[in-house]
């Protein structure tokens, strides 16, 4: 390699941490997740996800103006071939604090899951039992996952198109048992970003053979269909993420999310009246001018 190739590379390099950082930082701020003298409990997989929110975390817990603690803690399911010397070997090198806790959750979902059947449901109430406990244990205020924007998309048109819900991943949540508040610090950080992290950071990742290797589920179906609306629309998935943060519940149907049952004329114009339907470019502009500009 050239030394103009290194430099160019490396140019390169700092970019997308830049941008890691400033997307992890503003997702944080914007959703109040992390606050001053919390415990934070990062959920590690052995995944390129997880792996990259420890690192952020870690570099903003040297930079934040809040003062927090990070503690790494892996769930050690029992799958067969699993290393379960990869992930203690590399957090001692970072010098984090960790637990590895041993559940054999495998043999349960495989004894209660038919073959062929999707396990992921299943393993996923178990496994977030054992972290919720674990949480509590070690006294943890909040569990940090790694799910990222993609994940947070996808999981909208899962349920959009096979649960009849407009509902999707939540950045900052209260967990299903009510004691703990789980966040989502990579909300705002896209696939393809924390795929060029885990390359140049060489992270020793484990593969999920218990989920992983069911290549038909639902979510890689909606996966490649945002990849080819990526390919064919560029910025229809940035819309489509910009859009779950700007939702107006009067043009929607959910009479729980909106009174329509006693909507009343006000003679005051409205931001949710019919204007709601109008091009972009007549927004802001009153009913009055409008039809004087038609007169």
């Amino acid at each position: 390699m050239t030394k103009k190739q290194h430099d160019r590379n490396k140019h390169e390099t700092d970019k997308l941490i830049k941008r890691l950082r400033r997307h992890t930082g503003q997702a944080i701020a914007d959703y109040s997740m992390v606050e001053d003298g919390d415990h934070v409990m990062v959920c590690m997989s052995g995944g390129k996800d997880s792996y990259a929110l420890l690192d952020l975390l870690l570099m903003l817990r040297d930079s934040a103006p809040v003062d927090f603690r990070v503690t790494a803690v892996n769930l050690d399911q029992k799958q067969p071939g699993f290393p379960e010397e990869v992930l203690p070997n590399y957090l001692k090198k970072k010098k984090v604090d960790f637990r590895i806790v041993q559940r054999d959750t495998y043999t349960i979902v495989k004894r209660l899951i038919p073959e062929g059947n999707t396990t992921c449901s299943l393993c996923s109430r178990l496994r977030r039992g054992i972290l919720y406990k674990t949480a509590s244990e070690i006294g943890a205020t909040k569990i940090a996952l790694g799910h990222h924007r993609s994940d947070i998309i996808e999981t909208f048109f899962l349920n959009l198109f096979y649960g009849g819900t407009l509902k999707a991943m939540p950045p900052k949540l209260v967990s299903d048992d009510g004691n703990h508040v789980v966040i989502r610090p990579l909300a705002y950080c896209r696939e393809q970003d924390l795929q060029a992290y885990a390359r140049v950071q060489e992270f020793p990742i484990i593969p999920c053979d218990l989920c992983g290797s069911q290549p038909n589920l639902q979510r890689q179906v909606i996966k490649e269909t945002l990849l080819g609306w990526e390919k064919t629309q560029p910025g229809r998935v940035e819309t489509i993420f910009r859009a779950l943060s700007h939702v107006t519940p009067s043009h929607l149907l959910d009479p729980n999310l909106y009174e329509f049952r006693n909507l009343q004329v006000t003679g005051v114009p409205s931001p949710f009246g019919d204007v709601g339907f109008d091009p972009q470019n007549t927004q802001g502009v009153g009913f009055s001018s409008l039809e004087e500009a038609a007169l």
